[in-house]
């Protein structure tokens, strides 16, 4: 009877304690592995310039496309041997997408202070996330549909700043992607936490996806208010 789904989250759902916590490991040892392919794919960007003519509807087009379609691709793999794959190739993909900024950012004299800060600054908000997580007792999964539509509005935004260029609508926009996506975070593992993701691959994404909104937004907000040039 040890052995049985016996425990009850607290937001309903039937899934035993020990596999919570298996789910929460391998969504952590995933996690940490995608972030391999990402760097690879940052540095082939930097390195060769393969995504410098993805400006405006074209780079909008390029990323909207690969990111929903892999990601598509993730969903309906999940379950089987090539989730892991499709996964990392996503992570791969999404690196590359965001060599452009990271270039930029390396224009500045001070460009590999502000990566390794927003790099830092994205742990810090993980770790109070992930501590939020396992003290917080009550249920979030109201949060879920606020959250989205928050996303979704963000999302709009960016869209149409892309053709806009507003240096202020980007701080705008990357102050509130940084709330967004970190109350994300803090949403995605008590999903876990509670029970109610029990598929790694899934959660992995999730947490990606946050971890990678957040970064990104902490490097563009760094480099509009802290890059230096000669």
């Amino acid at each position: 009877m040890n052995t049985e789904i016996t425990s009850v989250g607290s937001a309903g759902y039937g899934v035993s304690q020990e596999q919570r916590h298996r789910v929460l490991r391998n969504t952590y040892w995933l996690l940490a592995l995608s972030l391999v392919p990402t760097v690879l794919g940052a540095w082939i960007g930097v390195a060769t310039g393969i995504t410098q003519s993805l400006r405006g509807g074209l780079g909008l087009i390029v990323f909207l496309g690969g990111a929903f379609g892999f990601m598509f691709a993730i969903e309906k793999t999940k379950r089987s041997a090539a989730g892991v794959p499709v996964l990392l190739a996503f992570t791969f993909f999404m690196g590359l997408m965001l060599s452009r900024l990271i270039g930029m950012v390396l224009g500045f004299n001070n460009g590999s202070e502000l990566i390794m800060t927003a790099f830092a600054g994205t742990a810090g908000v993980f770790f109070v996330m992930a501590s939020l997580a396992t003290v917080i007792k009550r249920d979030l999964s109201g949060m879920g549909k606020w959250l989205f539509v928050g996303a979704l509005v963000l999302m709009v935004g960016a869209i149409v700043n892309v053709f806009v260029g507003s240096t202020a609508g980007m701080m705008a926009i990357s102050v509130a992607a940084i709330g967004i996506f970190s109350a994300y975070m803090l949403y995605d593992l008590k999903r876990i936490l509670d029970g109610g993701e029990t598929n790694y691959i899934s959660a992995t994404l999730a947490l990606y996806l946050d971890l990678f909104n957040v970064f990104q937004s902490l490097l563009a907000l760094l480099g509009i208010m802290g890059g230096e040039r000669d």
